[in-house]
Order: structure tokens, then sequence, then C-alpha cells
């Protein structure tokens, strides 16, 4: 299976499956020297992992992760820097019945078709708890990223048809943390919720948009033609389960607007550059401009639903089916410490390479 590594200079490769013995990584050309806070790595887990709150799959993981190699004394050495992730709270019988069928809009059928063989326990190498390895690598990233006093905020925008209407300001930020759907305003989170418990009743599932402010990102980073900043935004974003769609800047609503609205007038003050407004999403010719970079991440309803629904066994008979076993109704506010690691991921990797230019 190809496909595992992420980065050019700053290397994650990924390995594990959702019910096997553990999942975990191998984070390769991390500079030497790096002081690892194990707190905020672990707090960055403990925001993705399962059984967190009441909305969530029930799944009881602690996920705690153990550093294998490349620290020594709290310090990262330059060598590779593995590390696991046990999973504990393992129920593959609650699988049993998808072994011999497909689930509408799932890999099921995709991965048998490609590799013959499909572990159908909580879906393998197909399951979202391979995120939790870009999770550990995206806050060692963060880590090293803080002496440049770059910084990551993500939030949940929008649940189903419920959606911020407020503009949202870098002080909403703090509000993040202080519900379980992880939206800066209060009143719409408590609605979020009620939507997500309601649907849960119904057996459904829901879908969702985060939004991710990257502030202090310098002037100069991206490789224009092929490998432009937004590009690798995108593709980390979209390698992410469940993701549908990515915008960055004015996105899809740039359509509505002509060049003179669109276009970020700039200014000189005491030699530094500002721009008048922020269209471009701090990104321009694919290379970042020094203003924050702020982009959209679409995720659809999650495809295992309690409802019956017709679909074909691995014989390609037709057959019923209602997914049992433990699974979120919407994965989007677990989602949020996973697009600020992918961000942190392209963000270090550029930040590398351009000091290898210097």
């Amino acid at each position: 299976m190809a496909g595992n590594t992420y980065g050019t200079l700053f290397k994650l490769t990924t390995f594990g499956e959702s019910h096997g013995t553990a999942v975990g990584g191998i984070i390769d050309g991390c500079p030497s020297g790096l002081i690892i806070d194990v707190d905020f790595v672990q707090a960055q887990l403990n925001k993705r992992r399962p059984g967190q709150s009441t909305i969530v799959t029930p799944r009881d993981e602690k996920d705690r992760v153990i550093f294998l190699s490349g620290i020594y004394e709290g310090k990262t050495t330059g060598a590779p820097i593995a590390f696991m992730v046990n999973n504990e709270d393992q129920q593959p019988k609650d699988y049993s019945h998808l072994k011999d069928t497909y689930r509408p809009s799932h890999a099921d059928y995709t991965y048998t078709a490609k590799y013959g063989i499909r572990d159908h326990r909580g879906s393998g190498r197909a399951s979202a708890r391979e995120t939790l390895s870009r999770v550990v690598a995206g806050a060692i990233a963060q880590l090293w990223l803080k002496q440049y006093k770059i910084s990551f905020n993500a939030y949940v925008a929008q649940i189903g048809n419920i959606k911020i209407s407020k503009t949202v300001n870098l002080s909403d930020f703090a509000e993040v943390e202080n519900n379980q759907v992880r939206c800066p305003h209060k009143d719409t989170a408590m609605q979020m919720i009620a939507l997500i418990k309601a649907t849960e009743v119904e057996g459904d599932t829901l879908g969702g948009i985060i939004s991710c402010y990257i502030n202090g990102v310098p002037p100069g980073l991206g490789e224009p033609v092929f490998d432009k900043l937004h590009a690798e935004l995108g593709k980390a974003m979209l390698s992410i389960n469940a993701v549908k769609g990515f915008e960055y800047g004015s996105g899809f609503n740039a359509v509505n607007m002509k060049g003179s609205e669109h276009n970020d007038l700039m200014s000189a003050e005491n030699n530094k550059v500002e721009f008048l407004s922020n269209h471009s999403g701090g990104i321009q010719g694919g290379i970042s401009n020094g203003a924050p970079i702020y982009f959209n991440v679409a995720f659809k309803p999650v495809s295992s639903i309690k409802i019956k629904q017709s679909t074909i066994d691995t014989n390609n008979n037709p057959v019923d089916i209602q997914v049992n076993g433990r699974h979120d109704v919407c994965v989007v506010p677990r989602a949020v410490p996973i697009i600020e690691a992918m961000a942190a991921l392209v963000i270090m990797d550029f930040m590398l390479l351009q000091k290898a230019y210097n």
C-alpha cells in the first residue's frame, strides 16, 4: 500500500489499523534540539480522541502517545521520531455484519476493488483513527513553529444547516474549547449540539465546515509551479477522511466579485508591506504574502448510519444494511485538531525548504 508518507523535508509516515494492536508514525527530518512539550502533544490528541463527550462515538480510547525514538532528555536528536498509540477499546464483533457487505458511500468497495482484500473491522486503514498520527506530528510541527510566532486556530463554522452568522474575531478563538462542538459562538454552538442529538435519535449523520486561520506566516513560502502553498494545503486537507471540499481566501465567492472589488490593495509603512484587504487569503501566486492565511474545509456526513439502506454484498447480491457499532453522528468537532495538525505539517515543510534556500 503506497501513499502513507507526507512531506518533503519534514516527513510523516503513518501505520496501523483501527482494530489492530496500535497506530502510530515515524517523523523524519525534524531538526535537533527541539524541546518536546509532551503535555501539549497529548492535549492535541485529547481533542481528537473518541469518547470525549456525549456527542461523539462512545469508543473509549485514552490515546496516550508513547515515543519510541528520536527524543533524548526531552529534546529531539535529529534522528527519526517513532511513536505509537495503543488500541485499547476494540470491539471487532460490532463489525461482523459488515464482513461480506459494502456500506454505501464508504471505502469498503473501493478498497476491495484496489487490493482484493479489506479489513472490515472499523475499516482498517480507511478509518479516521489513522489521523491521530497526524495530530502527534502536527503538534510537534506547531512546537517548532512557535519560535517564529506562527499559530493555528481552527474552529467549527457550520454543522448541517446551522452556521455562524457573525464575523469571527481573534478574541473569539478562546471560546472554541468551551463547548463540545468547538464553535467560537456560544449560542450557535448550543444549536449545533441540539441538532447533533436530534439526528442521533433518527439514526442519521451530519456534515459540516471547519475554518482555520494561520497567523504569523512570513512572505515567501511556496514552490511554484506545481507545489504552490495553497495547492499543498488543499492536498493536506483533502487527504483527511470525509473531506469533500477546500477553499482558501475568498474561495468560490470570488466569482461574485469584480477585479476592482477583489484586488487586495497594498501600502507600505516603515518599509513594511501591508494589505488593505485579504481576499487572497494570505497567498498570491502560490506564495505566502505575509497576511493571515485562512481557509475552509467541508466534511460530508458519516456514511455509517443506522437507517436501513439498500446495497450489495461481496458476491454482488442485493441486500439491506443497517450499520451497528460505535460511530460519530458528526465527525467535525473531533476534526478541528486534525485540520490544525495538517496545516502545521504543510507550513513547517515549506519553512524548512525556505531555510534550505537561504
